[in-house]
C-alpha cells in the first residue's frame, strides 16, 4: 500500500461526510429557491450519487466507513 493509498483511505470518508452535509444544506435551502428549487434538489442528489462512487473507490482501496452512510 502506498502513502497515497493510505491518505485516500482517510480522505474519502471525510469527503463522503462533507458531501452529506452539503446535500442536507442544499435540501434545506431548496424550498426557498423558487424556480431554482429543482436544480438545487438535483445538485443534492448528485452529491449523494458521487458518494456511491466514493464508497466503491474506498472499498477497492481496502478502506471502510467508520459509520453507516446512505
Amino acid at each position: 500500500m502506498t502513502v497515497e493509498t493510505e491518505k485516500l483511505r482517510v480522505l474519502i470518508p471525510h469527503w463522503i461526510e462533507h458531501n452529506l452535509e452539503h446535500a442536507a444544506e442544499f435540501r434545506r435551502w431548496a424550498g426557498q429557491a423558487g424556480e431554482a428549487e429543482a436544480d438545487i434538489e438535483a445538485a443534492a442528489e448528485a452529491l449523494l450519487h458521487a458518494n456511491r462512487w466514493l464508497e466503491a473507490a474506498l472499498e477497492k482501496l481496502g478502506g471502510s466507513l467508520s459509520h453507516e452512510v446512505l
